[in-house]
């Protein structure tokens, strides 16, 4: 990287602690992206960059490594069979909290679910498919779809197809949808959880309830009982 492109890039990411400024670093000499271009969002426990690459745009997703709620994290991880043996350690755990994002949408991509195809991890980072066209794609709760009844049908589909591979969001709202060109895609996935966490039917049960709240608002009737059952029946089919 030339000594100008660096100077740029410190000054555009100095938020960010030395470990992740390396590891963002060592991803541009892979070849993963060629830089940052800006912002998408600024959270809590994480930063979330559109980033330039020879063919167009990727996401950056950069969990926090500090400011992270532990305990929220390891509520959701420690009942998670692949991580059953995970330490209370804060930087080991937003490692495989990362990484347990990029497993989840590729098993959901895998089911069948729209989903943001995932790229690569490096401990705290991970990168996705950029979901948009010049613009990243909109929140649900800023783009009110055309075909409210169309567009929920879709939502519930993408549910299903999660639960059928075993998979709940837990955290599933207006925020995490994108509505692109009218279909939805799921974003958001490290605290996705496993149904045999023991509070995997309670998280599917508020995802429904977040999600058909949007809908019923602007007009739709529904029966989160019937939606349930949509979701949950022929699991094994």
């Amino acid at each position: 990287m030339a000594k100008t492109a660096k100077e740029k890039f410190k000054t555009m990411h100095d938020v960010f602690d030395d470990f992740t400024n390396r590891n963002i670093y060592k991803m541009i000499s892979q070849g993963y992206f060629e830089g940052m271009i800006g912002p998408i969002s600024i959270g809590k426990e994480s930063n979330v960059f559109a980033a330039k690459t020879k063919d167009g745009k990727v996401i950056v997703k950069i969990h926090r490594l500090e400011t992270s709620d532990f305990n929220r994290i390891y509520d959701y991880i420690k009942y998670d069979p692949r991580y059953i043996n995970i330490k209370k350690n804060r930087r080991l755990l937003i490692f495989a909290w990362a990484q347990r994002e990029y497993r989840n949408l590729l098993k959901a991509r895998e089911a069948g679910v729209n989903v943001p195809k995932p790229i690569a991890f490096k401990f705290n980072i991970v990168l996705e498919e950029f979901i948009g066209d010049d613009e990243v794609a909109p929140q649900l709760k800023n783009s009110v779809p055309k075909d409210l009844s169309g567009f929920f049908d879709k939502t519930i589909e993408n549910m299903r197809k999660m639960y059928k591979a075993g998979l709940i969001h837990t955290d599933l709202s207006p925020f995490n949808i994108l509505n692109h060109n009218e279909e939805p895609v799921f974003i958001d996935y490290s605290q996705c959880t496993t149904i045999e966490n023991p509070n995997s039917l309670e998280y599917l049960v508020r995802d429904i309830k977040n999600v058909c709240l949007f809908f019923r608002k602007r007009g739709m009737k529904i029966d989160e009982e019937e939606v349930l059952k949509k979701i949950v029946k022929k699991k094994n089919v």
